[in-house]
């Protein structure tokens, strides 16, 4: 019983510690900011918007077209989807979007990324962004990711933000669309987790030496890019966007961490296998290759979210066993109240926050416990390589 009531306790202190870490780290969160007039006169640049694309079918035509009837950011830019061997229809789908729009060979181009050295060893979407440089002339160079929608203003606020702060690269967090019921249970936790994980305070202060971005939105100054040695130079990288913005704060380089909520969203999953195959193989990495720090942030996940809603069923049985009064259990029942309203608070400031809707609430109970797998399944695929994919494509 006094274990029931510790964990019940602790489940409920970590709660509390979580929302009010993220209240006080997102609080003074710098944001992008609005157009200004007076700043037109920066525009005078050029933009490539890369988009590396691998069996997309079902994202491509989304996220082009909201790329592709943007507001002009710049007087010379344009978009160039890089095909990594699809086996989809994503590059049909693309060009046949892009000369419904008439900008075929204008405004967007396709490439093929072609087949990967076999010499060298090549992950993620690295070698597609790394074809993607033979090909381009321009100042600025965008990474967007096919899963991402942008507002229309999107590509303007984000230039003329990097240009007037001299950041050499900007990242925007973009708002996360579940369009699954596991992404429901899973993705709202996960967002928590990696704003307090990833202070942005601290990412954009140039003394400190905290650095993250977010791989869906990523813009470069080209001369920073290419200084730091792209994604060339980090070609067996997994997690690439936490190395490249590594590199960039290392070598001295200005970086720009901002919330991006009201100009992007991104859908990262499509349902529960690819949730799964996607957190598994980044969890561990995240997690700075630590195994008793990855197994042990995923079973303190389960117990802030998932043991609350097993206490009260525990608690209603004990009581009935017991046939009494019994303090502890009112205890342990009362713990386990708070902790699922604190659930519930937490959503609803997500919600106004991260613009992310209370749909499905109370299944965090049931994400808690997948992520409390995903820690371990995570740590054993990644070191033996054994299951580490993406996309169906090993990591290994």
């Amino acid at each position: 019983m006094s274990l029931l009531i510790v964990l019940g306790c602790g489940s409920f202190l970590g709660l509390l510690i979580l929302f009010i870490g993220l209240v006080t780290l997102l609080r003074d969160a710098p944001r992008l900011s609005e157009i200004k007039n007076e700043d037109e006169e920066l525009l005078d640049s050029s933009l490539s918007v890369i988009v590396p694309a691998y069996n997309e079918e079902s994202n491509i035509e989304t996220c082009l077209f909201s790329l592709l009837t943007s507001e002009s950011p710049c007087r010379n830019w344009n978009v160039l989807l890089v095909d990594d061997c699809s086996t989809d229809q994503t590059i049909e789908r693309a060009v046949n979007l892009s000369e419904k729009l008439g900008v075929c060979g204008q405004r967007f181009n396709a490439l093929s990324a072609g087949p990967r050295p076999e010499s060298q060893r090549w992950v993620g979407k690295n070698w597609a962004c790394s074809r993607a440089i033979d090909h381009i002339d321009s100042d600025w160079l965008l990474f967007i990711d096919a899963d991402v929608c942008v507002d229309k203003y999107t590509l303007r606020r984000a230039l003329l933000q990097a240009v007037v702060d001299e950041a050499d690269l900007l990242s925007l967090a973009p708002r996360l669309k579940c369009s699954c019921l596991a992404e429901w249970m899973v993705q709202p936790i996960m967002a928590s987790l990696l704003s307090l994980g990833f202070p942005i305070k601290a990412t954009n202060e140039p003394n400190n030496q905290t650095a993250f971005a977010a791989g869906p939105f990523m813009l470069f100054r080209k001369s920073c890019y290419l200084e730091i040695g792209g994604h060339k130079a980090i070609a067996s990288e997994v997690v690439e966007d936490l190395t490249l913005a590594r590199k960039v704060k290392s070598l001295g380089y200005k970086l720009l961490f901002l919330m991006g909520l009201d100009s992007l969203e991104l859908r990262m999953y499509k349902d529960f296998s690819t949730l799964w195959e996607g957190w598994s193989k980044n969890w561990f990495l995240g997690l700075d290759r630590n195994i008793p720090k990855a197994i042990g942030a995923s079973l303190v996940v389960m117990l802030m979210f998932s043991l609350p809603w097993l206490l009260i069923p525990t608690g209603l049985l004990l009581a009935r066993l017991l046939e009494g009064n019994n303090s502890s259990i009112i205890i342990i029942l009362t713990f386990s109240i708070l902790s699922i309203f604190l659930q519930f608070v937490l959503r609803l400031w997500t919600f106004r926050e991260f613009k992310m809707p209370m749909n499905y609430w109370w299944l965090m109970g049931i994400g808690g416990i997948i992520i409390g797998a995903i820690g371990p399944i995570s740590t054993w695929r990644t070191i033996t390589g054994r299951g580490w994919t993406w996309k169906g494509r090993s990591l290994a």
